[in-house]
Order: C-alpha cells, then structure tokens, then sequence
C-alpha cells in the first residue's frame, strides 16, 4: 500500500487530518489505523487550537473493511480483528483526550466503527446525504466502535440497541435530530468547510477555559476505554464463529462451497 493513508495540513492554529483510501470508502484496516495514530500524534505536537477529522472521496469510512476480514485466513482472524477493532479503541480513545476541540466533517456513508470516529469528536458536521448504519447483524459482526458505549449516551440506550438489532439507517435529518449531528451543511461540497468554520469558532475560545470545558464535558475516557474493551472482546469472539464467515461470504456476494 504506498498510497498516503493519512493526509494533514495545518493553517492558522487549525490542523486538519483527512482519511485517504477513496477507492475502498476509507474502509478502516490496521495501515490506515496506525497512520490515523501516528498523524493525531504528529499535529499534537504543534499544538492545534482545534482538529478538522475528514474524508477523501463519496464516503467519510464505511467501517471494518469486510473483504480485508475475509482475506485473512480463519485461524488468523481473531489475531487481525485486534488489530483493526483494537486500533479503532486507540483512535476514538486519542481524540477523546485531546486538549483542544475536534470536529468531525462527516459526508456520505458512515458505517460500522467508522461511527466512532465521529462519535469521539467534539462536534460533527454533515451533509444532505450523510447517513449512519450499524450492519452488524446484517454481516455477522458484533458492535464495535464504541455503538454500544458511546452511542447509547449519544441518542439514549433504547434507540442504540434498536438501530443495531433492526440495522436502521439514520438518515442526516434523524442524525441530526438525535444529536449525533451538531449541524447540515447545505450541500457536500460544504461540510469541509462548515466544519471548519465550526473549528476556528471553537479555537477563538480562551485555552485554559476550553481545556476545562473539555475535561468535564467530554465523556469519561476510564469509562469508555472499559466499554471499549468489551466491545474488542466481544468481537473477537463472534470473528471466530461460522456464523460471521457465512455472513462474509453474503455480504461479498461470494458462492460458497
């Protein structure tokens, strides 16, 4: 994979990382992972007064890449799923315990643990045609991403559980309406920049009063590394069953055997 999984700039105070594998809809595997860590290290470093998180191509990530899964040989499934769902529980972790605001520019689909990513930024802003949707019992997953830990605390436990177990899509409307949209961009081309309009509003605050309000507003990240460590539990065992390789093979379109 030489492409450049993980593209950053950095402009007035405001640096901006953007997820780089279009052709795949910023499907989440272990490279792209580590080279989302290694760059939320990086800007921190220069100190940011906010973060833009966003996509290139039509979809912001549609979740675990579920042909990268089937690839893996089965005895070495759980092995991979560590390193994908376990990746994942640094990322959302990271961006929760950042010291200046996050904003997540979310266009297109959003699907599986890709809901994380935004769900652990500060703000999100969206599109006409953004949409989340879980798939977990369509492919034969179990939840990860943080849709049973940050979720329900998000848009209340009893929608949560049954977004997942119906496989609901929330449109950008119903997004929005539940909270897990702070704002609709009029169009895609303008969730980009509305995000970081939204950003250099929050980088305007006094530091030490943004920091605090960070602290104590964001969810508890103690909390949430131990539901997260259910979540990876969960999901690895579930990877292992034939229930999840059959699922794979529907979801491809893959004859079986």
């Amino acid at each position: 994979m030489s492409q450049e999984l993980v593209l950053t700039r950095f402009h007035a105070g405001i640096a901006e990382i953007q997820l780089n594998r279009p052709s795949r809809h910023n499907a989440l595997v272990p490279a792209l992972l580590d080279a989302l860590l290694e760059a939320l290290d990086a800007v921190r470093a220069d100190e940011p007064r906010a973060i833009v998180l966003a996509a290139q191509g039509k979809s912001f990530s549609s979740g675990g890449d579920v042909q990268g899964f089937h690839a893996v040989p089965r005895q070495e499934r759980r092995n991979y799923a560590r390193q994908v769902v376990g990746g994942l529980n640094e990322v959302i972790l990271t961006l929760l315990q950042l010291p200046c605001p996050t904003v997540a520019a979310v266009h297109g689909l959003v699907t599986g643990g890709s809901v994380g990513l935004a769900l652990a930024c500060d703000l999100a802003i969206g599109g006409p045609q953004t949409s989340f949707a879980p798939w977990y019992t369509a492919v034969g997953f179990s939840p990860d991403g943080g849709w049973t830990t940050l979720m329900p605390e998000r848009i209340g436990r009893a929608r949560a559980l049954s977004v997942q177990l119906l496989n609901e899509r929330l449109d950008a409307q119903e997004a929005t309406r539940l909270g897990l949209l702070h704002q609709l961009a009029p169009d895609t081309e303008s969730v980009l920049p509305l995000a970081r309009q939204m950003a250099t509003r929050m980088a305007a605050g006094r530091p030490g009063s943004v920091r605090h309000t960070l602290t104590q507003g964001r969810p508890d990240p103690q909390i949430v590394a131990a539901g997260l460590a259910r979540e990876l539990q969960h999901f690895l065992e579930q990877i292992d069953t034939e229930e999840a390789a059959r699922g794979m093979q529907d979801f491809l379109g893959i004859t079986r055997r």
